[in-house]
């Protein structure tokens, strides 16, 4: 598959570089979840070699409740994860931001929660142990894109297009404490968050979407890696964004969206797009 995964990979660089869409890989080949990771290996390889730097994982496709709603021939079943690159993550400063979507293909929303990771978890790593080895966590807003008419895609495309991502804003990171770290995947599965666009509520939803928590699902990610010896593990430095606790909603140029936590000690944002 190596030759064939850089052609791939050249190929969904030339579309994003010119916001071209494209036809799903899968129409044209059988591609399994493997050969959508070598795609995906292949790109990251390209981008570091073009000076790229990663600055950790995207994990898609934690909410369980919006797998039969991708998928054509099959729905999504299972998480995937993209490596993270400094081109596309925006630390904020403020509460509110203003993101353009220039170049953004069929630009959707999903409001998440980002974890730093301060200390390289051990290969066996129980759920407290990796909790323990998180820095800080944050509120993050993906926005995530498709090269794919009308979102339209097999599991295997999305992970080989990018993982659909786009750009990530992170807001301001709230340190973990001993103690917070030992509740912490309770405290998620039990939040809430609301998304609002323009002054209307469109989205809701729980921290028990992603996973059961997002905790659980950076150690579905630790677990994953195990199996996929072409990429490192997870490392202290890195950032994980869990992903979305909502639906993905279109976004256009002229709309405010702003998120709110319930039960969750973290500042909403409020994103005006242009």
């Amino acid at each position: 598959m190596s030759s064939l995964a850089e052609r791939y990979a050249y190929q969904l660089l030339e579309a994003r570089a010119h916001s071209q869409t494209l036809e799903p890989l899968t129409a044209h080949a059988e591609l399994s979840i493997a050969d959508a990771y070598d795609i995906s290996k292949s790109l990251d390889t390209i981008r570091i070699a073009e000076g790229e730097t990663p600055l950790g994982r995207k994990l898609g496709f934690t909410n369980r409740r919006l797998w039969p709603k991708y998928g054509e021939k099959e729905a999504i079943h299972a998480p995937m994860w993209t490596t993270l690159f400094d081109s596309t993550v925006r630390f904020l400063d403020e509460p509110y931001t203003v993101q353009s979507l220039a170049g953004a293909l069929q630009p959707r929303i999903e409001p998440e929660v980002v974890f730093k990771i301060g200390r390289t978890p051990a290969p066996d790593a129980s759920l407290d142990e990796l909790a323990d080895c998180l820095e800080w966590m944050a509120h993050g807003i993906e926005i995530d894109v498709s090269p794919f008419p009308d979102w339209k895609f097999e599991a295997a495309d999305a992970i080989a297009a990018f993982g659909l991502h786009g750009t990530l804003l992170v807001g301001e990171p709230r340190m973990l404490s001993s103690a917070s770290r030992h509740h912490l995947g309770e405290v998620l599965a039990n939040a809430s968050v609301s998304l609002s666009c323009d002054g209307s509520l469109l989205g809701a939803g729980f921290g028990s979407n992603v996973l059961d928590s997002p905790l659980h699902a950076i150690w579905h990610l630790h677990q994953l890696l195990k199996t996929q010896p072409q990429f490192p593990p997870l490392q202290a430095g890195e950032i994980i964004t869990t992903g979305s606790w909502t639906d993905a909603y279109p976004v256009l140029p002229g709309q405010t969206w702003v998120t709110a936590f319930s039960g969750l000690s973290l500042p909403g944002l409020s994103v005006s797009f242009v």
